[in-house]
C-alpha cells in the first residue's frame, strides 16, 4: 500500500463510505480505485489527487498534504546511480534487495534521517 492509498482508505473509512459508492461517485471503476489504494496502480493524476480532497471537503492544508502522498506513492520506484559513488550505488541496490524484510523500526529511524 502506499501512502497515498493508505490516506485515501483512512478517509474512506472515516466516512464509512464503501469503495463502490466512491468509485461511481468519482466516475471510476471499483477495481481501479482498490488498485489504488493497495499500491498496484501507478501515481495518480492530479485531477484525480483534487477530485478526491473535494470528494472528502478537504481543506487548503489537507488537500496539499494529500497530494504531497500522491508524489511520494509511486510502488514502483526507479533511482537512477549513474556518475553516483559506488557507495551509493551499493545503496540503492542493498536497500531494493532488503526493503520488505526491514523491521518498522528500522524503517522509521531511516525515514528521519532523510525526511525534510
Amino acid at each position: 500500500m502506499t501512502p497515498f492509498g493508505a490516506r485515501v482508505r483512512q478517509l474512506r473509512d472515516a466516512k464509512a463510505i464503501q469503495l463502490k459508492t466512491m468509485a461511481t461517485d468519482l466516475h471510476v471503476s471499483a477495481a481501479y480505485l482498490s488498485a489504488m489504494e493497495h499500491g498496484h496502480r501507478g501515481r495518480p493524476a492530479p485531477g484525480l489527487v483534487m477530485q478526491i480532497a473535494g470528494y472528502f471537503g478537504l481543506i487548503w492544508d489537507e488537500a496539499e498534504e494529500l497530494k504531497r502522498l500522491a508524489e511520494l506513492s509511486h510502488p514502483r520506484v526507479t533511482i537512477d546511480t549513474a556518475g553516483l559513488s559506488p557507495e551509493r550505488t551499493e545503496l540503492a541496490n542493498r536497500l531494493a534487495e532488503s526493503i520488505k524484510d526491514l523491521p518498522d523500526e528500522v524503517v522509521e529511524r531511516m525515514l528521519a534521517l532523510i525526511r525534510p
